[in-house]
């Protein structure tokens, strides 16, 4: 979002020191001149309620005279409504143009044209339509009480805020604290606390007509502590609360219940209808209002702005976000009922149909079909648009809305799968509790364990879910074996995910193989029980049949496809596999779709080699994950990781991995940092920790992991003189290499074998059989074990010529650690070699390394831009440091150095 930007602009600060908040608003200042510099940023006020937040922002507001000002603010009673928050901060930007590049994906986002939004592209969209409005003059947006933001709008703008860039914009967030999740941790923070006693006694001494005697005094300004707002509701509530263990906020509710209870029922009913519309228009609020007999609308507004709480200008505007909950929750049933029903009736169906269907939906509570199936139709059009959490919500509420007992159990299960989908496990757990499963047939029990098991999953309990899935693949055998089956895949896929935690792997595949009748044809199921038994040579024929067969079949589970070619040890079939997952999900815009495929791309692309693709996969995988406020996958890092071969940056990688597979309790990711730890011990010869991690990967016994942590146990372990481990992992390794039948297993196992037979043959067939397939790495440490083997029989010519094969075929893939094994072997030969040192002072940044990988793979700067969410003139600003920290003068020089993600020295 850093497009073409205008020469820096000076932003004139012109406001009267804010009493006790002179360095807070500083701080602000020199960040919006700093933005207008052109460095954009973002800072996050953190505090609780009343402690100044929104009136800081306000001068700010008057402090940025000079820039525009954009803003929004979250309310409690809006957060089921996607990207709601984002289109009233974007609403005046958006009279752009019809042919403006930006439009397109944020109309879908609002509802204002027809199709599926992607929230990459909404991101995009929002990070240049941002950046385009700051061409003009620098751009301010701030954002009230985020914390209460629609998720979809959150997700958008906290993308933004993580790439402002050289774009003079300035994001300032508030969020309330104490423990409220707001998605923004990883911005800057500015807390904001109380006020010092002199600032405290300021204030209370400029509030007109109010004056203490000391006692007085003291225990005003010891019950505030400090807190702005309850030095200012605290007095006009007719004096303060007794002490008490309870929170600020909960006093200042009190005030403004004091000041509640002292008004009409016409102006209380008012403030209940300016309460339930989140929009702050006075165009529903005065329509509305003239609905309801109760309310003099002349006569009560001017009572309701009289009590302090709100006031009525273009903009219905509460005195704080907590008056509106105050007034809202204050009211009775009835009341409220009435405002929603009200709000209902004048609310435009056609432009704004959620915020009509939520308002009915609070209109009562007594069951009502037309209401529940409004509800439906709405979380259809909320999941359509990308609103998961809405759809959840809506569902929920039609659910409860719902005349029919077997429509309120659908509801609710559709609820809860939207719930799942949105990522929000416990709330989708609890609900599902309420459902009584006593009463259900058995489909609908069925369906209850799958979204539990789902449910567990997402919270990594790991025995759980695949019990739940189990649970239900039995329900359902007797009268639906194709939906059992399927049942019983995603508990194994549970199990292979947590790494075979507590025996569930052997309990799911040995459950499988006594209910379930054999499929007519070999599948996936079949295929993991002949594995899960050790038959390889029986299950080979099955995983060869479902890769080579219809799409069908693996396209429905790609991740355990991929793990089926790894057992085959057949990178051109994980290669397919690979290529039509990222295609689908480039198409479907599905992203958890997009984000597995994109891991597996790395993962293949590493073992090929192309450490420049799986990079620049890595790189747009995490960048979904951060535009999804989700951590990145972690398991292709560390295959790539591992065959780079950096040793320090390896091995800190390793151990934030391991605290986080620890945290998640992932058997799987420490079978990965497992496997990536020997071979980087093995590249850099320290075969004893070598040994030990390949020991512990294999014993780990996951799906591939299991088989390709093999030949790293057999070459450490001849090693250090370990043979009986050494013959075990390679009767292993030949057992399945031999029924898998490829060139790769095949070769692999060859070279492995040749370290404990010293059989020259076995060393030439490892090269033959490798050299037929694309899996450089491999074919580079047949090279160097054969070279190694050939200097120690004193062989000094014929070994120089393999070793340095394999340094040439190391220093080009980017192998860093083998390449130095290699070159030192090769001066043990007697050959001279240039070596290489670690990363200089030039090294390329993190993005830098992408931006490089790119160009190689022949990417114009506009393709670059489009995957890695940037635009194309912060490429080209990339591109220019690329250049000059290389010492290259063009694409072409770029693209034909080694590793061209590397930087320079590595």
């Amino acid at each position: 979002m850093t497009d073409s930007l205008p020469r820096a602009v000076a932003v004139t600060v012109a406001v009267p020191l804010f009493l006790g908040r002179e360095a807070e608003l500083r701080h602000l200042e020199d960040l919006i001149r700093r933005a207008a510099a052109g460095a954009g940023g973002a800072v996050v006020l953190r505090g609780e309620a009343g402690i100044g937040k929104s009136t800081l922002l306000d001068q700010v507001r008057v402090a940025a005279i000079d820039a525009r000002v954009l803003a929004v603010a979250g309310s409690e009673f809006e957060t089921g409504l996607p990207y709601a928050g984002l289109h009233q901060l974007c609403r005046s930007l958006l009279d752009s143009p019809e042919g403006h590049p930006q439009r397109a994906p944020l109309q879908v986002a609002f509802g204002l044209t027809e199709g599926t939004p992607d929230v990459l592209q909404i991101g995009l969209a929002t990070g240049e339509l941002l950046a385009a409005a700051a061409q003009e003059r620098p751009l301010v947006c701030l954002v009230d009480d985020a914390h209460w933001l629609d998720p979809a709008s959150m997700a958008v703008l906290t993308f933004a805020a993580r790439r402002l860039g050289a774009a003079p914009i300035t994001m300032i967030f508030t969020v309330r604290e104490p423990a409220v999740a707001s998605g923004l941790d990883d911005l800057p923070a500015l807390p904001l606390g109380g006020l010092s006693e002199r600032d405290a006694r300021a204030l209370l001494a400029s509030t007109p007509g109010r004056r203490f005697d000391a006692r007085v005094l003291s225990r005003v300004l010891a019950e505030a502590r400090g807190n702005p707002l309850a030095l200012r509701e605290l007095p006009k509530a007719g004096g303060f609360a007794p002490a008490e263990a309870g929170s600020v906020p909960r006093r200042i509710e009190r005030s403004f219940h004091a000041r509640l209870a002292a008004l009409s029922p016409g102006a209380a009913q008012l403030l209940t209808v300016a309460s339930a519309d989140p929009t702050g228009d006075p165009d529903l609020l005065w329509p509305a209002a003239r609905l309801l007999p109760e309310i003099d609308v002349p006569r009560d507004s001017i009572e309701a702005v009289e009590s302090g709480l709100v006031e009525f200008t273009t903009r219905v505007r509460f005195s704080h976000p907590i008056a509106r909950s105050v007034v809202y929750h204050a009211a009775t049933a009835r009341s409220r009922y009435a405002a929603h029903r009200a709000l209902a009736e004048v609310t435009d169906l056609r432009r704004e149909p959620d915020r009509w269907a939520w308002h009915r939906a609070h209109a009562g509570a007594d069951p009502d079909e037309n209401v529940a199936a409004d509800l439906e139709a709405a979380a259809s059009r909320a999941g359509a648009r990308g609103g998961l959490a809405a759809a959840a919500a809506f569902l929920r509420r039609a659910a409860e809305r719902s005349v029919d007992a077997g429509e309120r159990v659908r509801r609710t299960f559709a609820a809860v799968q939207a719930m799942i989908d949105a990522g929000q496990s416990e709330p989708a757990a609890t609900l599902l509790a309420t459902v009584d499963v006593d009463g259900l047939d058995e489909t609908a029990r069925a369906h209850a364990d799958l979204l539990r098991g789902r449910a567990a999953f997402l919270q990594h309990i790991d025995d759980s879910g695949p019990e739940h899935m189990l649970r239900a693949a039995r329900r359902l055998a007797p009268f639906d074996p194709e939906k059992s089956r399927r049942a019983y895949l995603d508990a194994l896929e549970m199990a292979l995910a947590v790494g075979r935690a507590a025996g569930v792997m052997d309990m799911v595949l040995a459950e499988a193989r006594a209910i379930l009748p054999a499929p007519p044809a070999p599948d996936l199921l079949s295929a993991l029980a002949l594995i899960g038994t050790g038959e390889h040579r029986e299950a080979a024929p099955v995983l060869r049949s479902v890769l080579a067969g219809a799409e069908g079949e693996w396209r429905r589970r790609p991740a355990l496809a991929s793990m089926l070619a790894g057992e085959l040890w057949d990178p051109e079939a994980l290669d397919k596999i690979v290529t039509r997952l990222l295609a689908d999900g480039r198409e479907s815009g599905a992203l958890p779709e997009l984000r597995l495929g994109l891991a597996l791309t790395a993962v293949a692309a590493t073992l090929m080699g192309d450490f420049a693709r799986a990079a620049a996969a890595i790189e747009e995988e995490a960048v979904i994950a951060d535009a999804l406020g989700l951590p990145p996958k972690g398991y292709p890092s560390l295959h790539l990781t591992a065959l780079r071969g950096r040793r320090a940056e390896a091995l800190a990688e390793f151990d934030a991995a391991r605290g986080a597979a620890t945290a998640s309790g992932s058997g799987q990711l420490v079978a990965n940092i497992d496997w990536a730890r020997s071979i980087l011990d093995n590249g850099s010869a320290d075969y004893p920790a070598a040994l030990a991690a390949a020991s512990r990967a294999v014993a780990a016994g996951d799906l591939y992991l299991a088989g390709v942590s093999l030949p790293e146990l057999v070459e450490a372990a001849v090693r250090t003189g370990d043979r009986a481990a050494a013959e075990s992992a390679l009767a292993a390794l030949t057992k399945r290499a031999t029924a898998a039948g490829t060139d790769c297993g095949l070769g692999v196992a060859a070279y492995s074998r040749a370290l404990l037979s010293g059989v020259e043959d076995d060393y030439r067939e490892a090269l033959v059989r490798l050299d037929r397939t694309r899996a450089a790495p491999y074919q580079a440490r047949a090279r160097l074990l054969y070279g190694e083997w050939l200097r120690r029989a004193g062989r000094r010519r014929d070994a120089s010529e393999q070793l340095r094969t394999a340094h040439e075929l190391f220093a080009t893939i980017g192998m860093t650690a083998f390449a130095r094994r290699a070159a030192d072997e090769l001066r043990a030969a007697g050959a001279r070699i240039r070596g290489r040192g670690e990363p200089g002072p030039g090294a390329l940044t993190a993005q830098e390394q992408q931006v490089a990988a790119l160009v190689a793979t022949g990417a114009t700067n506009k393709e670059i831009a489009a995957r890695l969410y940037l635009s194309p003139r912060t490429i080209d600003a990339h591109l220019r440091g690329i250049f000059r920290k290389l010492g290259v003068s063009s694409r072409r020089q770029l693209r034909d150095l080694p590793d061209p993600g590397a930087g320079p020295g590595r």
